[in-house]
C-alpha cells in the first residue's frame, strides 16, 4: 500500500500484551491508522496465534495479518526484571491491551491499581471473556463460549437443527470493534478533556450480545423466546439462501416495503406488489413461508447470472453467495482495493485484507505483516528503552527476553 506520511494515530505507543484474537486486532486496528504497536510475548513460545489455523511451513496465516505493522518483542513477566522491564516500557506508553485472567495480572504487578499507580496517563483495555465484577470474572474464556453465552448459537441454525457457532473468531471480533473505539473515546477524553488514563472493561460476551438484543427485548416485553428459523426472517420476508439451477446460491433481502415490491414483480408476481397483506411490514411476516416457497422456486428454476441479472435490473437486494475466490475476484470489491498484496519475508507475498474502514484524508496502510518473534526485542529495547548491546545479552541469556 502507498505510504501517505503520517497517520492520525502517529505518536501514539500500544504495549499489546494478549494473545489470539480479540486484544491483538484492537492492535491491528490502531496500527493501521499509525499507532506504533508493540507486541509482547513469551520468550520461547509466543502468541498461540503463530501457529493457529491453517499453516504455510508452520507458520499461521492469520498471524500474518492480525500481526501487521506491529514490533514483536518478547518478555517474560514471570521474573521480576520481566516486569521491570515492562513499566519501563509503559512510561513511555499511551495505551496497555491485555487479556489475561485478573489474577495473572495481580501476579505479574500489571493490574490495573498498580498500573494507574505508575502510569496515570496510561489507558488500559482489559479484553477477556467474561469482565469484571461477577463470579465468572477469573475463569478462561474464549470466542466460542461467547458465541454460546451470547444467545447468537441459539439463533443461528435450522429450526430443527442444533445451537450453530461459527467457523471463524465471531465474538473475539465483534468485541474487538467495540474495544477499538472504547480506546479512541478514553484517548480523547485524556487528550482534549485533560483527564487521565482509565480502565476499559470489555469481555467477549456483551459486545455480541448487544446485536441479539431483539431476542432480549421480544422476552422482557412479550414473554417470548426466539427460537431458531433457518436462513429465514420472518420481519424481513421474503429473506433467504435460495438454490439456484447452476447449484450455487442467492441471498435475498426483502427488509423494506419497496423492496419487497421490487422482488414481487422481478419474479412475476405484481398482483403481490399491489396486496396489503404482502407489502405491509407488519402483516406480511404472516406470509413468510408462502413468500420464501415462491421465491425459492422462481430463483430454483433458473442459473445464477440469470437470476442475478433479473435482480439487479429491478434494482431487488440480492447478491451471490461468495466462496474465497469469489471473494477475491468480485470487481466490485476489486475496484475499491478490499483485498491487497503485500511482501513479505517468509511467503514473498500475500493478500491480506485492507484496513476496514476508508478515510478520505488520513487513509490506513500496511507497513507490514507479522514478525517472528522477538525481531524486534533490538530496536524496541534498545532504540527505546537505552539499553546496552550487554545488557540485552545478559537479558537473553536469563530468558528474561
Amino acid at each position: 500500500m502507498p505510504d501517505h506520511g503520517p497517520g492520525p494515530l502517529d505518536g501514539v505507543r500500544v504495549v499489546e500484551f494478549a494473545t489470539l484474537a480479540a486484544g491483538p486486532m484492537v492492535g491491528t486496528a490502531l496500527g493501521e491508522f499509525g499507532a506504533e504497536v508493540i507486541k509482547v510475548e513469551q520468550p520461547g513460545a509466543g502468541d498461540p496465534m503463530r501457529t493457529w489455523g491453517e499453516r504455510r511451513e508452520g507458520i499461521g496465516l492469520v498471524w500474518k495479518s492480525v500481526s501487521r505493522n506491529k514490533r514483536c518483542v518478547t518478555l517474560d513477566l514471570r521474573q521480576p526484571e520481566g516486569q521491570d522491564l515492562f513499566h519501563r516500557l509503559l512510561d513511555t506508553s499511551d495505551v496497555l491491551v491485555v487479556g489475561n485472567r485478573p489474577s495473572a495480572l495481580e501476579r505479574w504487578g500489571i493490574d490495573y491499581a498498580s498500573v494507574h499507580a505508575a502510569h496515570p496517563q496510561v489507558v488500559m483495555l482489559h479484553l477477556t471473556g467474561y469482565g469484571a465484577g461477577g463470579p465468572k470474572s477469573d475463569r478462561p474464556g474464549f470466542g466460542t463460549l461467547a458465541e454460546a453465552m451470547s444467545g447468537f448459537a441459539h439463533l443461528t441454525g435450522q429450526t430443527d437443527g442444533p445451537p450453530t457457532l461459527p467457523p471463524f473468531m465471531l465474538a473475539d471480533g465483534v468485541a474487538a470493534l467495540a474495544a477499538t473505539y472504547a480506546v479512541m473515546i478514553a484517548l480523547y477524553h485524556r487528550d482534549v478533556h485533560g483527564g487521565g488514563g482509565q480502565l476499559i472493561d470489555v469481555n467477549l460476551i456483551e459486545p455480541l450480545a448487544r446485536l441479539m438484543e431483539s431476542a432480549t427485548l421480544a422476552y422482557d416485553q412479550l414473554g417470548v423466546v426466539q427460537g431458531r428459523v433457518g436462513n429465514m426472517l420472518p420481519a424481513s420476508a421474503p429473506r433467504n439462501a435460495y438454490r439456484t439451477a447452476d447449484d450455487r446460491w442467492v441471498a435475498v433481502s426483502s427488509a423494506a416495503p419497496n423492496i419487497a415490491v421490487r422482488l414481487f414483480r422481478a419474479i412475476g408476481r405484481p398482483d403481490l406488489a399491489e396486496d396489503p397483506d404482502y407489502v405491509d411490514p407488519v402483516r406480511r411476516p404472516a406470509h413468510a413461508a408462502e413468500l420464501d416457497d415462491l421465491v425459492a422456486t422462481w430463483i430454483g428454476a433458473r442459473t445464477l447470472d440469470e437470476a442475478m441479472a433479473v435482480f439487479e435490473a429491478a434494482e431487488v437486494a440480492a447478491a451471490p453467495v461468495y466462496d474465497a475466490p469469489q471473494l477475491l475476484a468480485d470487481e466490485h470489491l476489486q475496484a475499491r482495493g478490499t483485498f491487497v498484496p503485500v511482501a513479505d519475508p517468509d511467503f514473498g507475498e500475500v493478500t491480506v485484507q485492507a484496513p476496514v474502514v476508508v478515510l478520505s484524508e488520513t487513509p490506513g496502510r500496511i507497513d507490514h505483516l507479522g514478525r517472528d518473534l522477538g525481531a524486534d526485542n533490538e530496536a524496541v529495547y534498545g532504540g527505546i528503552l537505552g539499553l546496552s548491546a550487554d545488557q540485552l545479552a545478559d537479558l537473553e541469556s536469563t530468558a528474561v527476553i
